[in-house]
């Protein structure tokens, strides 16, 4: 198990600032943890299901970015072929 660093956290949450990033480091949560939270987050913000936020450190990412609002960036920051609309 690693640990996350501010530059992971901010290279795919945004926005998010050092209290945020240090909040999120703090749940122990792996880069996988990460990677699966932002992948919850942006799935439910596109498809509205209201699926139940799992335990666990992944749960507490997950709950610490729908709480502070922060989006998860897929791949480029401008998003899906180059748009920041959606």
């Amino acid at each position: 198990m690693s640990e996350l660093t501010r530059d992971e956290v901010v290279a795919v949450v945004h926005p998010v600032d050092d209290a945020t990033v240090a909040e999120i480091i703090a749940t122990g949560a792996t880069r996988t943890d990460l990677a699966m939270a932002c992948a919850f987050v942006a799935q439910e913000a596109h498809t509205h299901e209201g699926r139940e936020v799992p335990v666990g450190p992944m749960g507490q990412v997950i709950s610490i970015l729908e709480r502070v609002g922060a989006r998860p960036l897929r791949g480029s920051p401008l998003g899906e072929a180059g748009s920041t609309l959606e």
